[in-house]
């Protein structure tokens, strides 16, 4: 019985370490994240899940800008600054932005 207790136990800590999990949605709502003019993710309050959720974002961004300057023959930063924009004016009202050079609520 105190083995089946362990387990549960073991089990109930691994679902709520996986439910504490950062995501993007929730990253932004909680003010933790915004966006840039730059295209990237920019950490709003330095948190360790809002710093790795933003490198791990930015990372993955930068691979698709990549993909997308080379097929299109312009530059990473040309297209980064494009999604940039696109990415703040879509952005929900209550989150971040950046706007010259300030993080402010949109």
């Amino acid at each position: 019985m105190k083995t089946a207790a362990r387990w549960m136990a073991i089990g109930l800590l691994v679902c709520s370490s996986l439910a504490m999990a950062l995501d993007l949605g929730s990253a932004k709502t909680q003010g933790l994240v915004g966006e840039q003019p730059d295209g990237y993710l920019g950490v709003v309050k330095s948190t360790p899940d809002a710093v790795a959720l933003a490198a791990d974002i930015n990372a993955k961004r930068r691979e698709a800008y990549d993909a997308i300057a080379k097929k299109n023959g312009a530059t990473i930063d040309q297209v980064a600054a494009l999604a940039g924009q696109k990415a703040i004016d879509k952005a929900a009202p209550g989150t971040y932005v950046k706007a010259n050079g300030q993080w402010v609520k949109k």
